[in-house]
């Protein structure tokens, strides 16, 4: 089917009344549909609901494991074994707590960054939001719009529609009046307006949300990984555990209670509870903080992606220039007069709606003549580089005019091209005004054309461009800046920003992606480059192992965006670019990328640190479990005493250091990262702490005897566990040094008072065995430095 077939099949399916067509929809009728209910009611979800973030913090596999374990704790023990589910219920708290603010946020810059389509109403046009749109509403698009409802045409300025999104094809389609218009393209030229046909949930981009919330996660290795480790974690807990009930319970034929607390004391600490909280809790609060610097971030783990990027695209208008121009020099070519080509820039500046920035610092420049008619306009393209118009003017006479790149729309050898390259190598822009003899709608029509000025234009430089450059440079990412500007103008801005390297015409480029990622590598700028060239760029670098981000905010950016890794768009940008993009910068300030990649680098570096803390918890919890039942000896702790221990070594530090400063560059397999150091670590822990237990059996003989074992055990393993927590700490800052001397202080404090000492069943007795056991972790303790060193060593994980 055609798209006027289609358009057609709308049209007669909803009537276009005539005064609909020039005027839209008058008041009453519009409350007329809000009262039928054809609305575009679909919801903008820029976040979880409330209900789910409850869901996913309270229902979960392990807190469903502990939450059994701790009503069955409540009674039949006393109330410091129960510890561990309060420090449940408050780390479950937290978590929901920190993703309400972060969703808060969400929602709130969503709002400031909402697309508001322009609607005529009464023969008005306005701004409305989104969700405002009635059935049959008569909505006005131009350059970068994004149709946000289904509808047909009914106005047509050499519209340009880019369906790519949509149905896979590239070249943009034209449309006529009674073609169909599909939510979710956008406009890439021209302009005009058309009916609303299909709203809400009926809409065709509506039915894709449907099946794909805007909220979807993309991958994020941080999260897969946690999820990898939880499943491993889920098959070690499950023999260990029934090992351990049946010891505790049966083979040793205990008191009921004291063998139902060790059973447990035994299952808890194999949960690493606390790990997908702080995981969860991390992104959150980096949500917030990039929040209030005006960054919305519409795909969590985009923040995390960005860490992990060693490539970033930068658009050079709007990104590194800020948008607006300035005509600094008008220079009349092959004796043109001077007032006859201001009037002609006047004329074309009036006639474009919807002008580039380019066109607006003309229009700002020079008045339009009001004895100039327009009789046939050609919008601006990126893909054509310029744009044009037919007049009749004051005396009668007809002409036809094209505004663009001069290197386009002249041949190779024309002499004007000298002079506009060293404009160029100047860093300014340059635009030729051309008379042409042929219609605008020849495909051809820049043939022949005959230079008649030159428009210089001097473009505002951002001034926080050149240090976030010299940033991106410092962290080892490679800046490519990608503009479809003049190669010699891009590479003169980008110079006078501070950033070297090749410059390269993108017209010169392989078209193989092989040759082309070869090109990407050399080359560090790149100008003349079309739509379609910046998305099979991004695709070369990615080709090559690079994690590419681009940033932009033109409509020929979108599709980049879209492919890239993740997709960066300044708050002013299109809405099509804001509507692909994972990271909108709402203040358009391109200074606040290095927040976000800070931000990710904090978020994974600091998760790996500490989740190598939960881990070798897991690891040595399971081991004492399995050695328990092959000795088949009571378990040496109850739960109040690895509540202790994990809130001193693990929960405290851990929230800490998950929040703390983090600019190492984010590295792949975090797994195998987090593993290599947590089984070996944990085996240790593990085996040492059974050796003083199976000591302290030896030596401790009569009543009481199992309380002191169980104090020497702890003694122990705490020692190596603040060992552990001292090594993942490094390097050390005046803080980490204070906190690691206050958990050490903690444990003391617990030792020394005798009501603590009550309260948590602990107190050394005798002299020797406390020594044996702090001796017993010192050999530990070296052995882990050596261990860990041997690890690195021999298994080398890829930076």
């Amino acid at each position: 089917m055609t798209h006027i077939d289609a358009g057609a099949e709308l049209e007669s399916a909803h009537p276009i009344p005539t005064d609909v067509a020039v005027t839209g929809l008058t008041a009453a009728e519009v409350a007329e549909r809000v009262a039928r209910g054809e609305v575009n009611d679909v919801p903008v979800r820029s976040s979880r609901s409330t209900v789910d973030i409850v869901r996913a913090n309270v229902f979960t596999r392990f807190n469903a494991i502990i939450g059994v374990l701790w009503v069955i704790m409540l009674f039949v023990a006393p109330v410091q074994d129960s510890l561990f589910g309060f420090v449940i219920l408050a780390n479950t708290a937290i978590g929901i707590i920190q993703e309400w603010r972060a969703k808060k946020t969400l929602d709130s810059l969503a709002v400031i960054g909402e697309a508001r389509p322009t609607v005529r109403r009464d023969g008005v046009a306005a701004e409305v939001s989104t969700s405002d749109i009635v059935l049959d509403d008569l909505i006005e698009i131009g350059p970068g719009d994004k149709a946000v409802v289904d509808g047909v045409c009914i106005e047509a300025d050499g519209l340009e529609i880019d369906e790519s999104l949509l149905t896979g094809e590239a070249d943009p389609v034209v449309k006529q009046p009674g073609d169909q218009v599909m939510s979710g393209s956008f406009v890439v030229a021209g302009g005009g307006a058309f009916k609303a046909t299909k709203v809400g949930r009926e809409a065709y981009a509506a039915q894709l949300a449907e099946e794909a919330s805007r909220f979807t996660l993309v991958h994020s290795e941080l999260r897969t990984g946690i999820s990898t480790i939880l499943k491993y974690v889920t098959w070690m807990m499950a023999p260990a555990a029934i090992g351990l009930i049946i010891t505790q319970m049966v083979v040793k034929n205990n008191d009921f209670k004291d063998s139902v607390a060790r059973t447990v004391g035994g299952i808890v600490p194999m949960v690493p509870e606390g790990l997908v909280l702080l995981t969860s809790v991390a992104f959150a609060i980096g949500v917030i903080r990039l929040g209030r610097k005006q960054c919305l971030v519409q795909e969590l783990p985009a923040i995390e992606g960005l860490a992990r990027v060693d490539t970033v695209c930068l658009d050079k208008t709007g990104t590194l220039t800020e948008g607006g121009m300035d005509v600094t020099e008008l220079r009349p070519l092959q004796g043109a007069d001077d007032t006859y080509v201001r009037q002609v820039l006047g004329a074309l500046g009036e006639s474009d709606p919807r002008p580039n920035a380019s066109l607006q610092a003309i229009i700002d420049a020079y008045p339009d003549a009001d004895e100039w008619r327009c009789t046939e306009s050609l919008p601006f393209s990126s893909a054509r580089k310029y744009s044009g118009a037919s007049f009749s003017e004051g005396n009668g006479e007809s002409s036809a005019w094209l505004l663009g790149a001069p290197d386009v729309l002249l041949a190779d050898d024309d002499p004007t091209l000298a002079e506009t390259d060293r404009l160029n190598e100047q860093g300014l822009r340059v635009l030729l005004l051309a008379r042409v003899t042929r219609e605008l709608d020849d495909p051809e029509v820049a043939r022949g054309a005959r230079p008649t000025a030159l428009v210089v234009l001097e473009q505002r430089l951002r001034p926080d461009a050149a240090d976030t450059l010299r940033y991106f440079e410092e962290q080892n990412v490679r800046p490519k800046v990608i503009s479809g500007d003049n190669a010699v103008s891009v590479g003169a801005v980008a110079s006078k920003l501070g950033l070297s390297g090749t410059t390269v015409d993108a017209r010169r480029l392989p078209s193989d992606k092989d040759g082309m990622a070869d090109a990407l590598d050399e080359g560090t700028v790149f100008g003349r480059v079309t739509p379609q060239q910046k998305r099979d760029m991004v695709g070369a670098l990615q080709s090559k192992g690079h994690t590419v981000a681009m940033t932009g905010d033109g409509v020929n950016d979108v599709l980049a965006l879209k492919d890239a890794d993740i997709g960066v768009s300044m708050g002013s940008g299109s809405e099509a670019t804001k509507a692909v993009a994972q990271i909108v910068l709402l203040n358009n300030s391109f200074a606040t990328l290095p927040s976000v990649v800070a931000e990710g680098r904090r978020v994974i570096g600091n998760i790996t640190r500490v989740a190598t803390l939960f881990l070798v918890k897991t690891v040595y919890s399971v081991l004492l479990a399995i050695l328990v039942v092959c000795w088949q000896v009571e378990y040496p702790f109850l739960p109040r005493h690895l509540t202790l221990l994990s809130t001193l070594t693990i929960g405290i530090p851990a929230f800490f250091l998950a929040l703390a400063p983090n600019k190492e560059r984010a590295k792949p397999h975090f797994v195998r990262r987090v593993m290599r150091y947590s089984i070996p670590g944990g085996v240790l822990a593990g085996l040492a702490t059974f050796a003083t237990y199976l000591i302290a059996r030896s030596y401790y003989t009569g009543e009481g005897s199992l309380a002191a074992e169980t104090s020497a055990a702890t003694l122990t393993l705490f020692l190596i566990s603040m060992w552990v927590l001292a090594i993942v700490a490094r390097p050390y800052t005046w803080w980490r040094i204070l906190l690691v001397a206050a958990m050490g202080c903690g444990f003391l404090v617990v030792l020394i008072v005798p009501w603590l000492q009550e309260f948590f069943a602990l107190k050394l007795v005798g002299v020797t065995m406390p020594w044996m056991a702090v001796g017993i972790a010192v050999v530990a303790a070296v052995a882990l430095e050596v261990l860990w060193k041997w690890v690195d060593r021999r298994f080398p994980v890829q930076r």
